[in-house]
């Protein structure tokens, strides 16, 4: 029978201990563990029957329960210290309060998806992982931010096997009512709503749930409202689910009804409006667009308001591939924009913002990418690696330019640190080296650790592992149609004195899930090497869409299924944040092996590290520019590395077959050895004899445990990711964004007229003739050289532009490298428009020289050379 109404009816708590509501209801407690702990204490079955949710075992705690709560004076005097504590961490002020007034007051973050909790289930993988560590560590450095996504009503999929180990996917339905979610209402108590309209005279609505993640409020859409039809409902389902129009009408609502839901939030709750947007990937890119709408409606033009939108805007990309963009044919978003969206807003100008007309791209594509980068004058990858790749990939953008102009730049990813580190590793910091040591730049004393305690440490960590491995094993195999009776092997499934090997992600064709079933006889000899064996723990979801991916599941579930293996290597199905939190701290090592270069970052080895797990990884992503040679190891590729794109030089069998090897190589002669204490020459504190003793400690495995907490913990923590975005991105933007508003945005009125006259000028711009004065015939290092533009710049004036010698090393192929560059000044205005420049070089370095000479638009309006695309080389 099924009911016609649900609703969730909430716990009245005693008044002494009203705060837990509070302290239930603020997703701080994700990441603060004596909150954690204290709701874990009030009762452990029910903490543990609802999964560690709050809110949850609030809900199923008994009336009597609660009555013996309240009347633990013990108990109520820690809730009130808890709630206290909470208090001054909301309220104090931190790192970004020690700014001043040229920080930015509010800074909006837009993200399709944020992994901030198990109990929230909005992620599917590292970009919500990524964006909820944004929003945690913005908490706690007080950075103002408010985050911007939408609600799906399942999420992303729960995981589970068939029985022949093929992925299956189901979706519950989550209540909104009975999560950390509290709905945003009008002052008459109705919900508040925004509203966008769609074709053939349809609305979609959508209400504002609020999630509270410490200091930072999040607002999810959700369009699962009454007044919309079945479809509009519908829009809000699932995360990454349904075909093109469907993911569209998700975009829009997110970047578009997300701007309008922050100015409900303004409205009802008094904050201040952003002045930065952060567009976290392409697919909350119409936010510009909304915006822009905004500014038309009080009478600016296109170019006006499309000026001042850009000026407070970052668009940050996640992916190294043109495939892993959002496109939509251009006609479908004309269609949904003819419906009103932006009535104000010229659909063409729109239309004309994600179009790919530049070499390879397709002209009837809309690309979402590309709208991101010219609606924002800002643009970052996630590690340097990838910023290097995005230039490359997005170069077409910026004709006439090298790659390395190309105004992207990077700030690499970081996680974190109270989040993914273990309470075992704090306690054991709090313990050796006092309070001070636990937080994430305090790394450098791990050295004072003794080998002792922190080998103590990792074991302890590695059972607890294992023991949640073993009962996630058996709970997999009831599931895939097994009795219990068939399933006491379980109950020896690993061995907490075994190195342990993880690898969890989400599973694309090109991380290389199975890379390491190259040659199966040799990855069993590594697991039961009578001495030295290894034990791997894989975990991770493909998408319901991607065959290949759940191939790859499949295959290597099927060998983890064999009798002679199976205790040593696992695959559990469902891989969340939850099952991670045991993931990361237990593994000794972290294996990545993706095709170089197509990932991006990837912090999932960052969460190995800050527990002191070692990385084994391919030079790709963060771990390309981090790793030093004593905080783990690389896999050697299998193609040389030049510049940022892999020359190719094998097929991709070859290559996987080459890489394997070498992987397998690597545990076999140096990883397993080291961990299992035999000295290898070379290693970090390498001294002594090949063997150490039995009973002894693996010294230089311990060492290079140390090494990683202490060097890599600091560069891997998102609070100096979010350091890096609030100096180098923020703060800037927010500059740009002021100077643009000022004196009701004349300078902005003033910049827009300015390109606008460039654009149309630029066509008459060229560079006539170079000369260069003074150099011998035989020049030497030290010796100047006097340049000499002639420069034709039509209708603009020299006050418009900047003239500069490009001079370096050159190749065989007249190609600079190396090369710097000297602005040139007017020596003489030969009239017509004509204008001689000069000046003057120093050659500093022997061997092939050259030099050229180019004009570019000049402002102090544009963050860069290049941000408009357009040049004239000589």
């Amino acid at each position: 029978m099924k009911a016609i109404r649900r609703f969730t009816v909430r716990t009245v708590l005693p008044e002494t201990i009203a705060p837990l509501a509070r302290l239930a209801g603020n997703l701080r407690w994700s990441w603060h563990e004596p909150t954690r702990q204290l709701f874990q204490d009030l009762d452990p079955e029910i903490w543990d029957a609802s999964g560690h949710d709050p809110i949850r075992a609030l809900g199923s705690v008994s009336r009597q329960t609660l009555e013996r709560i309240s009347s633990d004076t013990a108990l109520v005097e820690r809730i009130r210290e808890l709630d206290e504590n909470l208090e001054h961490y909301l309220t104090a002020p931190r790192w970004y309060q020690s700014l001043g007034e040229d920080a930015p007051r509010l800074i909006a973050y837009f993200s399709p998806e944020y992994g901030i909790s198990a109990v929230l289930p909005q992620y599917s993988g590292g970009l919500g992982i990524l964006a909820g560590d944004h929003l945690k560590s913005a908490s706690d450095l007080g950075v103002p931010l408010v985050g911007v996504g939408l609600l799906y009503q399942a999420g992303y999929f729960k995981q589970s096997l068939s029985r022949d180990g093929w992925q299956q996917e189901t979706y519950p339905v989550l209540d909104p009512n009975g999560l950390p979610l509290t709905l945003l209402r009008e002052e008459d108590g109705t919900p508040a709503r925004i509203s966008l309209p769609l074709p053939n005279g349809r609305h979609l609505m959508a209400q504002i749930w609020r999630a509270d993640v410490g200091r930072v409020p999040l607002l999810l859409l959700d369009a699962d409202v009454r007044g919309n039809d079945d479809a509009a409902r519908g829009i809000t389902d699932r995360l990454y689910g349904g075909g093109g129009d469907h993911r569209l009408q998700q975009e829009l609502l997110l970047g578009m009804g997300g701007v309008k839901a922050l100015r409900v939030f303004e409205r009802l709750t008094g904050a201040p409006a952003p002045e930065v947007f952060h567009t976290n990937e392409g697919h909350a890119g119409f936010l510009g667009v909304e915006r822009i709408r905004e500014l038309m409606d009080t009478g600016m033009n296109w170019e006006e308001a499309l000026t001042t939108a850009r000026a407070s805007t970052i668009f940050t990309t996640h992916t190294p591939v043109p495939a892993g963009i959002d496109r939509f044919d251009a006609s479908v978003v004309r269609h949904f924009l003819s419906a009103g969206l932006a009535q104000s807003v010229p659909t063409n100008k729109v239309i004309a913002l994600g179009t790919e007309d530049y070499e390879g791209g397709d002209p009837n594509m809309f690309n979402m990418a590309v709208m991101g980068l010219r609606l924002a004058q800002r643009a970052n990858g996630v590690a340097k690696l990838h910023g290097q790749v995005s230039r490359e990939m997005f170069s077409g953008l910026w004709p006439g330019f090298d790659v390395s102009e190309v105004p992207i730049t990077s700030v690499t990813n970081g996680v974190h640190v109270p989040t993914w580190v273990d309470p075992e590793v704090t306690a054991l910091a709090k313990q050796q080296l006092g309070d001070a040591a636990v937080h994430d730049r305090e790394w450098s004393r791990a050295y004072e650790v003794t080998d002792e305690a922190l080998w103590d440490l990792r074991r302890r960590m590695r059972s607890n592992l294992i023991a949640d491995v073993r009962h996630r094993v058996r709970a997999a195999w009831l599931k895939r149609g097994a009795s219990d009776a068939q399933l006491g092997w379980t109950d020896d499934v690993l061995d907490p004195d075994i190195l342990t090997i993880g690898f969890a992600r989400r599973v694309p064709t090109y991380k290389r899930l199975t890379l390491m079933l190259r040659d199966p006889a040799r990855l069993k000899a590594l697991l039961l090497h009578p001495t030295r064996p290894v034990q791997v723990i894989v975990a991770g979801k493909s998408h319901p869409a991607d065959e290949m991916g759940k191939r790859m599941i499949q295959d290597l579930v099927q060998f983890t299924d064999d009798p002679e293996v199976r205790h040593r290597i696992v695959f559990l199905p469902n891989y969340d944040i939850a099952m991670a939190r045991t993931l990361f701290p237990g593994c000794d090592v972290w294996l990545n092996n993706p095709i170089r270069p197509l990932e991006a970052s990837g912090t999932s080895g960052m969460k190995s590290a800050i527990n002191g797990g070692l990385n084994v990884s391919i030079m790709d992503g963060w771990w390309d520019e981090m790793y030093d040679g004593a905080n783990g190891w690389a896999i050697p590729s299998a193609n040389p590395r030049e510049g940022t794109q892999t020359r190719e030089v094998h097929t991709a069998d070859q290559r996987d077959d080459i890489e394997a090897a070498a992987l397998y190589d690597l545990l076999e002669n140096t990883v397993t050895p080291l961990f299992y204490g035999a000295e290898l020459p070379g290693a970090a504190g390498a001294a002594g004899p090949s063997e150490a003793p039995a009973d002894s400690l693996p010294r230089q495995w311990l060492e290079m445990v140390k090494h990683t907490l202490a060097e890599l913990g600091p560069e891997v923590s998102a609070s100096r990711m979010l350091r890096d975005y609030v100096n180098r991105l923020y703060m800037p933007a927010c500059q740009s964004g002021r100077a643009a508003a000022a004196n009701q945005y004349q300078a902005a009125r003033e910049l827009a007229a300015w390109i606008q006259k460039v654009r149309d000028g630029w066509a008459g711009v060229s560079v006539e003739h170079v000369d260069s004065i003074g150099i011998s015939d035989a020049p030497q290092i030290g010796d100047s050289l006097n340049i000499q533009a002639y420069v034709n710049l039509g209708s603009l004036k020299p006050s418009d532009v900047v003239v500069e010698v490009a001079y370096g090393k050159v190749s065989e192929t007249d190609r600079l490298s190396d090369y710097q560059f000297q602005d040139l000044s007017v020596s003489e205005d030969l009239s017509s428009g004509r204008y001689l420049y000069a000046g003057s070089i120093r050659i500093e370095q022997a061997g092939p020289f050259g030099y050229t000479a180019r004009v570019l638009p000049d402002h102090p309006g544009l963050a860069s050379k290049a941000e408009l695309g357009l040049v004239v080389n000589a």
